[in-house]
């Protein structure tokens, strides 16, 4: 039997990001949106991944690329149609994402009942940190994220104010597809999204157990 790959580096697996919005009730009332009933869902490709060390990308058909700071979930095994009761067996670790947005092209979108795909799945918008066992974080629920931009606090949130846990989160999507090893699924983001530019540089953390950077740069194409 072949030995399990390192999941230190998952995202080199080509695995899918599954990405959950309007999560927490401050962000949601910031974007002036109807809170959800249930989780709205919407995807990111592999080629989205930018571990710590690639730049984040700002795309030339945008003039507003936002930054949404999110915990990840990293699958540790495969499944479909999980329980709630047994969701956090399936979950390996955590990492802390950002989920770049053009949010004039999703705004645009959002008018024109069109997918948000051009605003949210172009290349390097999901950057990622290392990746952090769940034995290392006993709660998830429990969690404080923060984010600055060239040194301005940004967002600052509790993954206790989530809407929807994690448990239910990870029992919903694999109602929907099939969960696999190595996939991702980012929770939401809380309040203070904003704006981002050629060569700024962001910084984020889970308070206590990680931080991460990441600089801007055009795109060339």
């Amino acid at each position: 039997m072949a030995a399990p790959r390192p999941l230190s580096r998952f995202w080199e697996w080509g695995k899918n990001i599954v990405c959950v919005g309007r999560n927490y009730a401050d962000h949601v009332r910031e974007m002036r949106s109807a809170a959800p009933s249930e989780p709205l869902l919407f995807l990111k490709p592999s080629t989205a991944y930018a571990p710590e060390g690639a730049p984040v990308l700002l795309p030339t058909y945008t003039r507003d690329l936002h930054h949404e700071l999110e915990l990840g979930v990293v699958l540790g095994r495969a499944g479909r149609a999980v329980p709630e009761a047994a969701a956090m067996d399936y979950v390996a670790g955590y990492a802390l994402c950002l989920d770049m947005t053009a949010r004039d092209v999703q705004d645009e979108c959002k008018k024109k009942g069109l997918p948000w795909t051009l605003a949210k799945s172009f290349t390097a918008s999901c950057p990622v940190s290392a990746f952090v066992p769940k034995e290392r974080i006993p709660d998830p629920h429990r969690l404080k994220l923060w984010l600055k931009v060239n040194g301005e606090l940004r967002q600052e949130g509790d993954t206790s104010a989530m809407i929807f846990s994690i448990p239910y989160l990870i029992s919903y999507v694999s109602k929907v597809m099939a969960l696999e090893e190595g996939d991702l699924i980012l929770t939401g983001t809380p309040k203070g999204v904003g704006p981002v530019k050629e060569n700024d540089e962001i910084q984020a953390g889970i308070e206590g157990i990680l931080s991460m950077t990441f600089k801007v740069q055009r795109a060339e194409y």
